[in-house]
């Protein structure tokens, strides 16, 4: 019942809410004399603190109307390109110039790990000038009737393989954190199976491919407990009147209790800060704490099942680096892979996924010659910094863009259809 209990909380604090939110604006009223003191400001930020700390936030926008290319601002248009129950695949469509060159067409595979994808803006708005940008939109499993059915680590390879092939011909795949797992096991099986639209590469960026190595906190936490210790503590279901009502769930809730106890002592300085800021009537660094926290606190639910089968594979019994991972019954092989170029990511600070896991990758995918890998470590990075930062825009992604156009196929491939599961006919051939 603790969902429950979750939800009738939140609730009952709506009219405290809004009584909140109707001080704040009373005070920072303009005609209010109260609003030129440093003792109205500080009731107007104590009341704006509160609110923001009991409201829960929606899905964020990811905002991108607009890039840069060639020194000329064009106009960006974001639309559904193909939709299942648990994920849209979104498009960033430029209004390009004529005679633009062809560019890299990226599929990121955004983590499915509590936040929404638009935790990659930073990394999405970095690559937009320079390349076709499709990203996974993976919805809330809250918000998915159970008569949709379930999904699981093998439906999340499935989906990733038919987004491929929906893309086509010369896709390059980039996986941040979590998909780093499901994405190299969908090209494993791809290239297995001589899949003509297997990616012409494959950036895996701050991924757990092999957390024995320098195991982070999350990862210890994940070997200190077994399996039904996870279902029976964390797993519950979606209470009356959501759309996904009795689905079982690892609530969004939860997960941001985890990712806030791992650095409580931050958090709490930061949320000081802005209520000093406030008073000081500072805005740019309120304004910006906004604009973290809005992100940062807007969480998603898992499905029970891609999550348990997720830390049962990944942190438990380490099932990818060991061979032992099967997808749909069949073994995943990563040393399968001989047309998909590699390219790894690391940071050095990064307190998720210990340095040297993703670089695991490149072991297991024996088979690439020299030429067709290569593994980067970007210094003084933590998890973030892989993926966004002033760091990632001027080290990393043009390091990622290199690598794409330098491994581009040109050649033209048969056309292919998907049939349901993931299996692939080849339309030339009539198989």
């Amino acid at each position: 019942m603790f969902y429950q209990l979750y939800e009738l909380n939140h609730a009952a604090m709506a009219p405290w809410r809004a009584a909140a939110e109707s001080m704040r604006v009373a005070y920072r009223n303009p005609f209010n004399p109260m609003a030129y003191t440093k003792l109205g400001r500080a009731f107007a930020a104590g009341f704006e603190v509160f609110e923001r700390a009991t409201r829960r936030y929606g899905k964020p926008a990811f905002g991108l109307d607009t890039t840069d290319i060639g020194g000329k601002q064009v106009s960006v248009h974001e639309n559904v390109v193909w939709s299942k129950p648990f994920c849209d695949l979104l498009h960033f469509e430029r209004c390009l110039p004529s005679g633009h060159k062809k560019d890299p067409k990226i599929l990121i595979v955004a983590p499915m790990s509590g936040h929404y994808a638009t935790l990659l803006r930073g990394t999405v708005e970095t690559l937009l000038p320079d390349a076709e940008i499709y990203i996974t939109d993976w919805k809330d499993a809250r918000m998915v009737p159970l008569s949709e059915g379930r999904f699981d680590l093998d439906d999340y390879i499935d989906y990733v393989i038919e987004m491929i092939h929906h893309l086509g011909e010369d896709t390059h795949v980039i996986a941040v954190c979590q998909p780093s797992v499901p994405v190299l096991a969908a090209v494993a099986r791809m290239e297995e199976e001589g899949d003509p639209l297997s990616p012409s590469s494959m950036t895996l960026m701050g991924g757990p491919i092999d957390t024995r190595i320098n195991p982070t906190a999350v990862n210890q936490l994940a070997q200190a407990r077994p399996l039904s210790w996870f279902e029976e503590n964390v797993i519950m279901q979606v209470p009356w009147p959501q759309p996904g009502f009795m689905r079982p769930v690892y609530p969004g809730f939860l997960q941001l209790s985890g990712f806030m106890s791992m650095n409580l002592d931050r958090h709490m300085i930061a949320h000081k800060e802005f209520f000093g800021h406030l008073v000081k009537n500072d805005g740019e660094p309120a304004e910006k704490h906004r604009d973290f926290y809005d992100e940062y606190l807007a969480v998603m639910d898992l499905t029970a099942e891609f999550y348990l089968q997720t830390v049962k594979t990944v942190f438990i019994e380490h099932s990818l680096p060991k061979g032992e991972m099967t997808h749909r019954g069949k073994l995943v092989d990563p040393s399968k892979i001989r047309t998909t170029a590699l390219l790894t990511v690391e940071g050095e600070n990064d307190d998720i996924s210990g340095l040297g896991q993703t670089r695991a990758a490149q072991t297991l995918c024996s088979s690439l010659t020299d030429d067709m890998r290569m593994h980067y470590m970007q210094p003084d990075v933590g998890h973030y910094g892989v993926f966004n930062g002033s760091r990632f825009r001027k080290e990393i992604a043009p390091r990622i863009l290199k690598f794409m156009n330098d491994h581009g196929k040109a050649a033209a491939k048969p056309a292919m259809r998907v049939i349901e599961g993931g299996r692939r006919r080849m339309a030339a051939s009539g198989k």
